[in-house]
């Protein structure tokens, strides 16, 4: 009781800002009030109701205001008065807090709005992952991004040689990408360039250092959720480093992602893998798995950004029982030294080989590109995936095409492929089917 009324009375300390918006809130009550009992008093039945009605209504005619004048300003002054104080009090509390009310407005609206959205997970890793969660989370904030963790170039090549640890790069991209905060976002992606630090990002540091500190991986991603309040979840695809593998038609193969593109030729691969093969994934992922109504795979490298989560077999077993709808969208253009010159259908075909399950829709780009844009690709060996769009969907895939690219280049429009997935999400009646129209 003694600390009830201890609070009570610091509400009436000088200098809280606070007394006067309360006590000009009572004001607006009262007048509203007295100008709704004099309103009442009207009527020969109710004369003797309160005397000072009569008087007031009497002085309202004389000065030619007629029978409501000050009535009707009592009232509605008392509700400007209201509003103004309302306002003001909420106003005053919020900056004392260190907030503000556009700031409150966000916060509210992504934390009760946007957690009606439809529960979305996105596999994969990149430039390609992260740009489709920096559209997705204008519209869900249900969104879990798993993603791979087998670079072993740049800076997350060196932390993890370094550290024994899994690459913490692309998971940076991710969170950069669900960040409300534009400074924050600038904060993860900054590369030092100079000192024993050069080459690293803050965002790879701060996960290494969680990781070292925890010694646990799995504890250090959750705490950077935790401390940097994304919207959604940033996962990796498994808990241990891992080499990616890739098998080749003649019988040898080539081992790191880095490697890939320059040691590969020419020739074929026949299958990917990762060592060691018994990776642990997340719990938190699989059981994100579980519960998704949409799984969306790509855009990203094929075979060194979307492969390898699906070579991790926890989550390949839950994404084969998931019941949820498993959307793969397609690269608009082939990458040299990777999927040199793979059709639509090609692309899907690894994705089911590797997994073991067909997707049910693929969505693809069908804006086209400027012919300057195709040129700059051609030089560098990239080409437009060719679009056999019947042969996908004679292995009973639904194909949906829309306007996906930036104003003719050769990427992905993050808002423009965020309302494509979500106008599958309102077709599919996952969720409310007005919701995902509108630029949130």
């Amino acid at each position: 009781m003694k600390d009830y009324v201890l609070g009570l009375w610091r509400w009436f300390v000088p200098g809280l800002r606070v007394k006067r918006y309360v006590l000009l809130i009572l004001i607006a009550l009262i007048t509203v009030v007295l100008a709704f009992v004099a309103w009442a008093r009207v009527g020969p039945e109710r004369n003797n109701f309160i005397n000072w009605t009569a008087r007031l209504i009497e002085f309202s005619e004389s000065i030619g205001f007629g029978r409501w004048g000050v009535m009707g300003l009592g009232f509605f002054g008392g509700l400007l008065l209201g509003v103004i104080g309302i306002l003001g009090l909420n106003r005053s509390l919020l900056t004392a807090v260190g907030s503000s009310p556009r700031e409150t407005v966000d916060i509210i609206f992504r934390r009760r709005a946007l957690s009606r959205g439809p529960k979305i997970v996105a596999i994969g890793g990149g430039t390609g992952l992260s740009n489709l969660l920096s559209g997705l989370k204008s519209f869900t904030s249900n969104i879990t991004a798993i993603v791979a963790v087998t670079d072993d170039g740049g800076s997350s090549g060196r932390l993890r040689a370094g550290l024994e640890m899994p690459a913490p790069g692309d998971l940076t991209d991710c969170y950069a990408a669900l960040s409300d905060s534009p400074v924050l976002k600038e904060l993860l992606t900054h590369r030092f360039t100079r000192g024993d630090i050069n080459g690293h990002t803050f965002g790879n540091l701060l996960i290494a250092t969680l990781a070292e500190h925890r010694h646990n991986f799995a504890e250090a991603t959750q705490a950077v959720n935790e401390i940097l309040d994304v919207r959604g979840t940033v996962l990796p695809a498994s808990l241990e480093p891992a080499v990616l593998v890739a098998h080749l038609e003649d019988g040898n193969h080539v081992r790191g992602e880095s490697t890939l593109a320059t040691q590969r030729g020419n020739r074929k691969i026949l299958r990917m893998q990762l060592e060691p093969s018994n990776l642990t994934a997340p719990e938190a992922a699989i059981e994100a798995i579980q519960n998704a109504e949409i799984i969306l795979v790509g855009p990203g490298s094929l075979y060194t950004s979307l492969i390898p989560p699906l070579l991790v077999s926890d989550l390949r077993t839950a994404i084969q029982k998931s019941k949820a709808k498993l959307v793969y969208i397609s690269n608009i253009m082939t990458e040299p030294g990777e999927t040199d010159n793979l059709s639509l259908l090609e692309h899907v075909q690894v994705v089911v080989q590797h997994l073991q399950r067909s997707p049910d829709v693929v969505l693809t780009n069908n804006a086209s590109l400027h012919p300057s844009t195709l040129e700059q690709y051609a030089k560098v060996g990239a080409r437009p995936v060719r679009q056999d769009l019947d042969a996908v969907r004679m292995r009973g895939i639904e194909v949906i095409q829309a306007m996906l690219s930036k104003g003719g280049l050769a990427q992905h429009n993050a808002t423009r492929l965020a309302r494509a997935v979500m106008a599958y999400a309102a077709k599919k009646r996952l969720r409310n089917p007005f919701s995902f129209y509108f630029d949130l």
